[in-house]
């Protein structure tokens, strides 16, 4: 299944990247040879064997040439190709701090490298649904964000979590550009941010996190849009009032708060009732919280999803 429970995807189950670009082959000739010795049921209409084989292209993982080549990191232009050709000469990642402090008992400076030989990371097999309406199936590596969070004990007091990227236009050029308010800022409420599939993510298909992905640690929320997903964190701070993000800052009405991933609530300039998977062109109907719902949607019980969007 697409919809994967966080520890459900130990590094060993994970297919190297190559073999998944033969899977669907290997299965269309283990199919015919079923189908050459079974008589299919009479009942078995063409609508249904469509909706298998679109479940089966669901559960592949996107090539790793597009998840590496093809992202959205403005912090190195508004092109999508741009991060791959820039940010693996221009980010250095050694050494990297994250800050944590704000409302929280135990506030501190982490050396990345002492996080993640101190913390229990975890494979995880994630969808990230882009708002311009395409999305990819990723194979993470990471921490949970609420493993970190009960280090540092929140206060009783702290309702959200507010994430920084690295402010440094040398390393980044796209921020000498005015698109955003610099540095990127990004939040979670509390009870999000301790959701056990939300992911402080490290790596992906069993590699360091490339430089255009984000690296050396990122947010992966899976039901929400990626613009939440911020990249190269180095400040995460507990507060109780919500956060001032980027995105919502620049434009608030077509980027909210929430953004999690609803069919139901367009964008002012496009529909968010479909999406294209990268490497596919038919497009397929965008599920409700990303295919989450069963896991999140009881975090927004009583909200009218369409005012805070």
């Amino acid at each position: 299944m697409l919809i994967r429970k966080p520890d459900d995807v130990p590094s060993s189950e994970i297919t190297p990247e190559p073999l998944y670009q033969t899977r669907r082959a290997w299965l269309g000739r283990v199919s015919g040879a079923l189908l050459a010795g079974l008589a299919a049921p009479a009942s078995l209409s063409a609508c249904e064997a469509a909706g298998e084989e679109e479940q089966e292209r669901s559960d592949e993982p996107t090539p790793l040439k597009d998840v590496t080549g093809y992202n959205n990191f403005y912090e190195y232009g508004t092109d999508k190709e741009a991060p791959a050709r820039l940010a693996p000469g221009l980010l250095r990642t050694r050494p990297w701090t994250v800050t944590v402090d704000g409302l929280v008992r135990k506030p501190g400076r982490y050396d990345f490298d002492d996080l993640l030989k101190t913390s229990r990371v975890q494979d995880r097999t994630y969808r990230l649904r882009c708002v311009e309406a395409w999305s990819m199936v990723i194979p993470w590596q990471g921490i949970p964000l609420r493993d970190v969070l009960a280090r540092v004990e929140p206060a009783p007091s702290a309702r959200f979590v507010e994430f920084t990227t690295l402010l440094d236009p040398e390393q980044m050029p796209g921020q000498r550009r005015a698109v955003l308010d610099w540095p990127y800022v990004e939040g979670l409420r509390m009870d999000e941010a301790m959701h056990p599939l939300t992911l402080l993510a490290t790596g992906l298909y069993g590699r360091p996190l490339p430089a255009q992905n984000g690296a050396p640690i990122r947010l992966v929320v899976p039901w929400k849009y990626g613009f939440k997903s911020i990249k190269s964190i180095v400040r995460i701070r507990l507060t109780d009032r919500q956060p001032q993000t980027a995105w919502n800052r620049s434009a608030p009405n077509e980027y909210g708060f929430y953004a999690n991933v609803n069919p139901a609530v367009d964008h002012p300039r496009w529909s968010q009732a479909r999406e294209r998977r990268i490497g596919e062109w038919r497009r397929r109907p965008t599920l409700p919280f990303n295919g989450y719902a069963e896991q999140v949607a009881s975090l927004y019980a009583g909200m009218d999803l369409k005012r805070f969007f």
